[in-house]
């Protein structure tokens, strides 16, 4: 319901059964909105700009739980060189490079290390790759990052830089333990790439130095792949043929087709009570700024099984969630279930995705998984921020503590089938490595290792 919808009007029609889940507004994780990919561009596009005001700006524009589907954005335009110039795709790479606070948690140092030592490069993307790598705790990153990419392209000093092997690099960054080798099905391994070079068309858009004609009309294409179609690529569909029908045996029941020929009844009780919840809407309202007794939980639970409409008048708001969680989380579990086909929901889904992780969070968001059908982009920026949490706490104790909780969560979802492990493997395996001190985070990495 909308927050300023009043609690005596009437809910949407519905059947007395538990409603079906409405498409959600979330996007899956590969796709971004057409803000996103104007933002991006943006970015990218400003090569006369010192590459740490860029980096300021990627991270001041893209909140924490939305850099890692900007980095997959990046990742895909970088695969293909014909995509952009030398100059962008240095910025593109410095992004990637200082993303992330903590170069461990970098989910991309592997796409990084691959390009830095791929000879089919051109010598200045790999020079500057490997100077951002090579100097991840020194300063002299921060000396390249006061350049613009068009001044280190005009200055000649990368053509002496000595390159270094690819060993080297994945010893400092550990790189084996980072991303090791995973499986790839028969059907993954199938998968054509969306972008494919046109022979009768020129696969270079001159010199990134300068504005080229074509630049607006690469910008669309561009932006229009990273909204409409998948990041992974177009994997071949899965063949199910429908099963043979069977024979009919004599002595078998026939099928009767009768004439519902039905009359329509009307209910003299619509629009009758105005007063309709008033005890519902008082009990939320005190679960909302205290623990109910057991009593009065199971007054608010068996209220809204006798008739689901009540929750459109128990007074509930976005904005009242997270009290309620933390109060009541039981009864933040049924609220929801019986919410999830108001027209706000998406509200809902932002505000627990944002609210400080808890125990109680968790527990609501474990309860949901199992009570309706959730929208996978939800679950995912979920798991994001309680990863991102258990990272920025400071004390030690709780830092354990909510790193223990959330491998508990993770595996339960794992083990549900809630959730699709390749999806979050890079980001969930990073977190195991970054905690493995933690027996719980241990048990969650050899989960996803025999997964693979």
């Amino acid at each position: 319901m909308s927050p300023k919808q009043d609690a005596g009007s009437s809910p949407p029609a519905a059947p007395a059964t538990a409603p079906a889940p409405n498409p959600s507004s979330f996007m899956p994780m590969g796709q971004m909105r057409r803000d996103e990919c104007t933002d991006l561009l943006k970015l990218l596009s400003g090569v006369s700009r010192p590459l740490e005001d860029v980096v300021a700006d990627f991270l001041a524009r893209v909140p924490p739980e939305r850099r890692l589907r900007f980095g997959c954005a990046i990742k895909f335009v970088l695969e293909d060189k014909m995509m952009f110039g030398l100059a962008e795709r240095l910025i593109a790479f410095a992004m990637l490079h200082q993303g992330y606070s903590s170069q461990l948690a970098n989910p991309f140092v592997p796409l990084l290390i691959n390009a830095a030592c791929d000879e089919t490069s051109e010598r200045p993307e790999r020079v500057f790759l490997q100077l951002l790598l090579s100097s991840a705790n020194g300063d002299n990153s921060k000396e390249i990052l006061k350049q613009s990419a068009a001044d280190y392209l005009k200055e000649p000093s990368y053509a002496s830089q000595v390159l270094l092997p690819r060993d080297q690099l994945e010893r400092q960054y550990s790189c084996n333990a980072v991303q090791p080798q995973t499986y790839t099905s028969s059907c993954t391994a199938a998968t054509v790439r969306n972008v494919i070079p046109d022979p009768d068309v020129s696969q270079s858009f001159g010199d990134s130095l300068e504005i080229s004609p074509a630049k607006p009309h690469r910008d669309n294409v561009v932006a229009d792949l990273l909204q409409q179609t998948p990041l992974k690529g177009l994997s071949p569909p899965w063949i199910r043929p429908p099963p043979p029908r069977l024979e009919i045996l004599e002595g078998e029941l026939h099928w009767l087709n009768l004439d519902n020929n039905h009359d329509l009844l009307w209910d003299g009780s619509m629009c009758a009570e105005t007063s309709r919840g008033a005890s519902i809407r008082d009990l939320v309202g005190r679960a909302c700024k205290g623990p109910l007794v057991p009593a009065q939980q199971e007054q608010v639970i068996s209220d809204l099984a006798k008739d689901w409409k009540l929750v459109y008048h128990c007074g509930m708001t976005p904005e009242k969630l997270p009290d309620l969680v933390e109060h009541n989380p039981l009864i933040a579990v049924d609220v929801l279930s019986k919410l999830i086909n108001s027209p706000d929901m998406d509200s809902y889904f932002d505000i627990l995705v944002h609210m400080e992780m808890s125990l109680h969070s968790m527990e609501v968001v474990n309860r949901l998984t199992t009570a309706v059908h959730l929208p996978a982009g939800f679950i995912h920026d979920y798991i994001s921020n309680c990863i991102r949490s258990c990272q920025n706490i400071k004390d030690k104790y709780m830092q354990n503590r909510l790193v223990r909780l959330v491998c508990v969560f993770l595996q339960s979802l794992i083990r549900n089938k809630i959730i699709n492990v390749e999806d979050l493997f890079i980001e969930v395996q990073a977190f195991c490595i970054a905690f493995s001190r933690i027996r719980e985070a241990a048990g969650l990495f050899r989960l996803l290792k025999s997964l693979e």
